[in-house]
């Protein structure tokens, strides 16, 4: 049966849909649906060598590098990719723990332990070197590091110019205390001033030498018997002090074969091995910038370079050939 508007009131109407509005206006907004998240697998841990800053959630899947010979003495159980590194324990010196090395057994320098420096010629002691990131002067090849001294080419004899690498572990690898060794072969000629050698990573008793410097070898290349070992301490440049010697092979050279040159520090005490013997024992030094044992009482890190001429050394001549390179076998850390 149909509605008779015509008897429906006009005001009936009005307040209907006035009603009908209210209601409406009333209701309850219908709530947005959650958004969806999506979740992102992978290694959360920034530690590992595969970690994935993007993950949200970790899957279990991180790698790291360490030794995985459980028969080595620096057997890592938490590693999953070997490094190349694993010592036997006929390898550690008795008395002492490993604690940092680099065999150099990979495809390419460990940037987590090594910095890369570069320098202009004359930057230091009048040296002619440039020092780079070339893989022509620095890698690794056949389980050796090399850093390679070259003559630029073209090269210019009246304006005579050369390049080569300087490495260094600051910030990352830094020690106080405990014994260094390195198993090297050097290069030679005249104006070659390879090292192995030591400054503080914090300078915190002033600039050198005040806080100090640690010369484990240095060998010049028109020498090829002898290296030398060194402490730099004392007072500010040119009122500054030093103390060392050399030691000379009994048979050989170091640059036809490997050798091993060895340092021991202790709060008191310090000394210099080549091949197991002892050349040189130091217990004195000072610094005007705080007491004693001051300045060797700080952190220092390792340094790797080749030099080319320089006060010391002087420079090339005719007689020198290039490419020089310094091989590195390993470099082991005890404490």
């Amino acid at each position: 049966m149909g509605v008779n508007l015509n008897l429906i009131s006009p005001k009936l109407i009005i307040i209907s849909i006035l009603s009908i509005g209210l209601l409406v206006a009333c209701k309850s907004p219908t709530p947005p649906e959650d958004p969806i998240v999506e979740v992102i697998y992978g290694c959360m841990d920034s530690n590992s060598i595969n970690f994935d800053s993007t993950a949200t959630e970790d899957d279990g899947s991180c790698q790291y590098f360490g030794c995985t010979d459980s028969s080595s003495a620096n057997f890592d159980p938490i590693a999953t990719v070997d490094d190349g590194n694993c010592l036997k324990s006929s390898e550690i010196p008795v008395g002492w723990s490993l604690t940092w090395n680099d065999e150099f057994n990979g495809s390419s320098i460990d940037t987590t332990k090594w910095n890369h420096e570069e320098w202009w010629p004359g930057y230091v002691n009048n040296e002619l070197q440039s020092y780079t990131q070339d893989p022509g002067n620095s890698g690794l090849t056949n389980g050796y590091l090399y850093l390679t001294a070259r003559k630029e080419n073209p090269f210019d004899p009246n304006a005579p110019a050369y390049n080569s690498a300087r490495m260094n572990t600051a910030q990352k690898v830094d020690w106080k205390y405990g014994r260094i060794e390195i198993r090297a072969k050097l290069p030679r000629g005249q104006g070659l001033w390879p090292a192995i050698w030591m400054m503080p990573t914090y300078s915190v008793y002033g600039g050198w030498p005040v806080s100090g410097e640690i010369d484990i070898m240095e060998f010049l290349g028109h020498d090829i018997t002898r290296t030398y070992g060194t402490i730099h301490y004392g007072n500010y440049y040119p009122d500054k002090s030093s103390t060392g010697t050399s030691y000379v092979l009994p048979t050989g050279n170091f640059s036809d074969s490997f050798h091993t040159f060895a340092f021991e520090w202790e709060a008191d005490e310090m000394r210099w091995y080549v091949d197991d013997v002892l050349f040189q024992t130091l217990s004195s030094w000072f610094t005007v910038g705080g007491d004693y044992p001051a300045p060797f009482d700080q952190e220092f890190h390792l340094i790797l370079n080749v030099a080319v001429g320089g006060d010391w050394p002087g420079n090339p001549d005719a007689s020198t050939l290039f490419p020089q390179t310094m091989e590195v076998d390993y470099v082991r850390l005890f404490q």
